[in-house]
């Protein structure tokens, strides 16, 4: 989409939801980032954020809330199912308006129903609230009303019936992807069969989801990046960064790495722990050799989201590899030609790379890191000096 349709979209949200609104709120908002405030009661207020890609809306946004309701969290992990949309980010705030209107026993709000309006051609008029002059007959009230409370028996009886089994849940995965959740469900069973259980059964259905959520992604299968599980541990990853900005010079130092390598991505190793979600994955570049982009000697990644400061459960792991790209491209990460025989990052630097990266900030700010808070999730452009980065 282009930065005037989603500005289009976000300045639509503004006209329903201005910052006096008695329900949901739109604070502030940029043409990355949106900002809101859902009323729960005078007293109480959510403050919710949002995180547009560049990608978007082939990359969904990235919400969170500054809260760790599990209960919340449960209803932003909902919004995935809010997928196809040419106005996307109108249809799962509907959803979210919807859904915390639930969550709290309040009324739903008319106005939730001006998202599923078409966006106005025109500019909008700062003191025109639109639809206000819109004239409804009560019959069209009432059906859209019945319409709304069909919407939400459905959403109800998705959480209570998810089980409509495996069709539902494989539903747009690709045969060979399929194959191998199915390898991964049967050495499952094998291992407990054998007393040989790995990881914990919290982390083991999360990797699962996200791994099927991937599958169906459209960035999955228009090859933005690829996934394969090393060794097929489910608690292991190779991601592979496929499409980088076309006008960043990241994307011409892929191209000249084509010729003269025959390899034109950006290879990533992800691993994670007993207790994730709750903790983050650990993510290093593997190859080629990086420097810039926040990539440290050994090929940690200096990012605030991928410590326990800056990361909430609630991320999923596609939206993780989106923002690595982006963070990428916006530090200016270049290939290092030459810098190893194997061109990898050097293997006995991953121990120390593990270690916390807030550990290596220096109070004299010599490093800053990219902070994407749960608070904001906005990227704070760092000056980092080259033998910081440069890989040894």
């Amino acid at each position: 989409m282009s930065v005037s349709g989603l500005k289009a979209e976000l300045k639509f949200l503004e006209s329903i939801f201005d910052p006096n609104h008695e329900r949901f709120r739109i604070l502030d908002w940029k043409p990355d980032e949106l900002s809101c405030q859902f009323n729960v009661t005078g007293d109480q207020l959510l403050i919710i954020h949002c995180n547009l890609t560049e990608s978007y809306p082939l990359t969904p946004p990235i919400w969170c809330v500054e809260s760790d309701d599990p209960s919340l969290t449960r209803v932003l992990e909902r919004l995935e199912d809010v997928r196809k949309s040419s106005t996307l980010l109108l249809q799962q705030l509907k959803r979210l308006i919807c859904d915390l209107c639930r969550l709290y026993n309040l009324p739903q709000h008319p106005d939730v129903e001006m998202l599923d309006q078409p966006l106005p051609a025109g500019p909008l008029h700062p003191d025109r609230k639109l639809g206000t002059t819109d004239e409804v007959t009560s019959e069209e009230e009432e059906e859209e009303e019945m319409g709304e409370d069909i919407d939400l028996e459905h959403y109800e009886m998705k959480e209570e019936e998810p089980v409509d089994g495996k069709k539902s849940e494989d539903d747009g995965i690709e045969k060979e992807n399929l194959a191998v959740l199915e390898k991964i469900r049967k050495n499952q069973r094998q291992d407990h069969l054998n007393g040989a259980v790995s990881g914990s059964v919290q982390a083991s259905d999360r990797l699962m989801k996200e791994l099927r959520e991937i599958y169906r992604s459209q960035s999955y299968k228009n090859g933005i990046y690829s996934v394969e599980l090393v060794n097929d541990s489910l608690y292991e990853w190779h991601v592979k960064l496929r499409t980088v900005d076309p006008d960043s010079p990241l994307h011409s130092d892929l191209q000249v790495l084509k010729e003269k390598e025959g390899m034109d991505y950006i290879l990533l190793n992800f691993s994670y722990k007993d207790n994730f979600p709750f903790d983050p994955p650990f993510v290093r570049v593997v190859s080629p050799v990086l420097s810039g982009g926040y990539v440290l000697g050994g090929g940690a990644l200096c990012m605030e989201l991928l410590t326990k400061q800056g990361w909430s459960s609630a991320y999923s792991i596609e939206s993780v590899i989106m923002q690595i790209n982006a963070t990428l491209v916006k530090g200016k990460a270049r290939v290092q030609f030459g810098a190893n025989k194997a061109g990898t990052h050097r293997p006995k630097r991953t121990a120390r790379a593990q270690r916390p990266h807030m550990d290596r900030a220096s109070s004299d700010g010599h490093l800053s890191v990219p902070a994407f808070h749960l608070s904001s999730l906005v990227l704070i452009r760092a000056t980092l000096s080259d033998t910081s980065l440069s890989p040894a």
